[in-house]
């Protein structure tokens, strides 16, 4: 079940966090790589985006870290907190939006604000609605392979 346990958060933090990459990238009407460059300005503020490659890489990399503290997080506690169990045997689907929701409050009003990233996003109604959809959308990814692989019995179908 270990095994299972980690191959899920495996697979939903990388495919969330590099799907995460595109949409911002659509959203913003940027390059991935300027968004990798904002992701690493979190940590290296304006330098980032002098640093070149190391700090595109840097920004992956904390994309990935966070992608897969992320999906470890729904995952344990989809074992672990009865409410959560019980709410994914219902619906994966319902427990990936409501993830989504949390996501999207914990990155839009505690990490991006307590960063050093470089411009600070800019609040409107679009840009919310946007960002919400998109951690939802995250959200989802993560209780799908967390239903898939980590919350089903070996030799289960579904």
């Amino acid at each position: 079940m270990r095994d299972r346990f980690l191959f899920a958060a495996l697979c939903g933090g990388l495919v969330a966090g590099t799907l995460d990459i595109g949409m911002a990238a659509l959203l913003n009407s940027a390059s991935p790589l300027v968004v990798l460059l904002f992701i690493a300005s979190g940590i290296l503020g304006k330098t980032a985006y002098h640093a070149g490659l190391a700090a595109v890489l840097l920004g992956l990399g904390l994309q990935w870290i966070m992608s897969l503290v992320i999906a470890v997080i729904y995952i344990f506690g989809s074992r672990r907190i009865t409410l959560l169990k019980n709410l994914l045997r219902s619906s994966w689907a319902l427990g990936g939006v409501l993830y989504g929701f949390a996501i999207f409050f914990v990155m839009s009003y505690i990490v991006v604000p307590f960063s050093a990233a470089v411009p600070k996003p800019s609040f409107t109604l679009q840009t919310f609605a946007e960002n919400l959809l998109a951690m939802i959308v995250f959200g989802l990814i993560i209780a799908f392979f967390a239903h898939r692989f980590a919350a089903t019995a070996p030799g289960r179908s579904d």
